[in-house]
């Protein structure tokens, strides 16, 4: 196995290589990145243009080549592909595994991608046109053709001949799934099992019969929780009949679960988007106005809310001191109870608490907290300010905004997911929006009660 050396993108480096780019500079290109692993590279060419990239590539082995451009995230790669021909893109596809290979004609225009297929090895050919009749986000869209399977009836030597076989066109491979004559899946066998086993032995001794398969139609989130459940580096794929027809491999996995978590980030922090720095001014804009439309119309709402108080802020002016305490802390609060329901609902175990209970555990809390945080502001009220009755109004409205503040927090996130929404929105400017309201409606309303 090949050692690669490690590699650190200085600002340096990068000015260097783009001299050595400007001036076709080949040799220090093939020089400079002989010996550097692949995903390095990848991380390189995201700093210079489809051109730049074209011909950086293209300098190095076609194997190489091949990695870097499956290892690009999507919409890079579909602006790089756009420089190459369909020739070019064949070779590469053509030493890729059939998911990524569907992965990237699934990018592609349908014309550009046709001539691609046409010109596939067979056998991987075969392999993607499976794979494209499905959806890119469920199992079936995310498995891979290439895997090792056996006979229940074979004995072992006849196992070990079959994998010697099969493995050609497998990269990485712990497991052998045991299938029927019409291939439906009995079971698997791991490696170490067949090599420790008596030659005379049949697979259908050594087998292990309970294992976890996932249906080509679930889609990616619960394949990527099935995995995460039972720490699985691979599992099998199989069709509505239980026939055997692909394997999804852990890196493949991850990519779904950095992904769903790149979005619920997003989410939660007002973005409607999926964004990098990088991208334009005007798609960055496009992604955070949304949410930040809605806070200045909560804004405005508030500020309007407010004014039906005018009479009473103006008799007391010390109240208007403390709306700024209240809308802070009724958003902080709602963000860490939605934080955390939005955390737990990836959990299957989440839901089979009932709501009842969980919403009993956010109560006590958030009664413990409110008390804690209304004792404190009641104490720092009445040295800096010397008005009991206020600090007694102000400490009850906290106490008050906390538990209701929590409360939403934690029903807003079920009530999206119950209705097939994202439950991330619910956290960041959404939740924040409704308890400035909420703070300032319990605030005013303790406020005409109680003074």
């Amino acid at each position: 196995m090949k050692q690669f050396v490690e590699f650190e993108l200085t600002t340096e480096f990068r000015d260097r290589f783009q001299e050595a780019l400007d001036q076709r500079d080949s040799q220090f290109i093939r020089e400079s990145l002989e010996d550097v692993n692949p995903a390095d590279i990848s991380a390189l060419l995201y700093e210079f243009n489809p051109e730049e990239s074209k011909y950086t590539l293209d300098i190095l082995s076609l194997e190489i080549r091949a990695k870097i451009i499956s290892d690009l995230d999507s919409e890079t790669r579909t602006n790089f592909l756009k420089s190459y021909e369909p020739t070019e893109i064949t070779e590469i596809i053509n030493l890729l595994d059939s998911d990524d290979a569907a992965d990237i004609l699934n990018e592609l225009p349908i014309k550009k991608s046709e001539e691609v297929i046409a010109g596939l090895d067979p056998t991987l050919r075969s392999q993607v046109i499976d794979l494209l009749r499905y959806d890119e986000n469920v199992a079936g869209g995310l498995m891979a053709k290439e895997l090792i399977k056996a006979r229940s009836n074979w004995s072992v030597v006849q196992c070990v001949e079959e994998i010697r076989k099969q493995a050609e066109n497998v990269t990485k491979f712990y497991t052998v799934f045991v299938v029927d004559e019409d291939d439906k899946l009995l079971g698997k066998v791991a490696l170490q099992d067949i090599v420790i086993s008596d030659a005379n032995k049949l697979v259908a001794d050594i087998y292990e019969q309970d294992i976890v398969s996932v249906e080509t139609y679930l889609t990616d989130t619960e394949v990527a929780g099935i995995m995460k459940k039972y720490d699985l580096e691979s599992v099998p794929v199989v069709n509505v009949q239980g026939q055997l027809v692909g394997r999804i491999t852990i890196d493949d996995i991850v990519d779904v679960i950095t992904e769903q978590a790149d979005e619920d980030r997003q989410l939660m922090s007002g973005i409607t988007e999926d964004v990098e720095e990088d991208d334009t001014v005007w798609k960055n804009t496009r992604a955070r106005l949304p949410w930040l439309l809605i806070g200045i119309f909560g804004g405005m709402l508030s500020a309007r809310f407010m004014g039906l108080f005018e009479a009473e802020l103006a008799r007391v002016t010390a109240i208007a001191f403390f709306v700024p305490l209240i809308q802070a802390t009724g958003g902080n609060v709602g963000i860490q109870s939605s934080s955390l329901v939005v955390q737990s609902l990836a959990s299957t175990g989440f839901v089979d608490e009932g709501l009842l209970q969980r919403l009993t555990k956010v109560l006590f809390v958030a009664l413990l907290n409110g008390f804690f945080l209304s004792v404190l502001v009641f104490g720092a009220n009445w040295l800096l300010f010397g008005n009991q009755q206020l600090s007694i109004v102000v400490s009850i409205a906290l106490f008050s905004v906390v538990v209701f503040a929590s409360l939403v927090g934690t029903i807003t996130p079920l009530i999206l997911d119950r209705f097939g929404f994202n439950p991330a929105v619910a956290s960041g400017p959404f939740i924040t929006t409704i308890n400035d309201l909420l703070g300032l409606t319990v605030y005013f309303i303790t406020i005409q009660v109680m003074l």
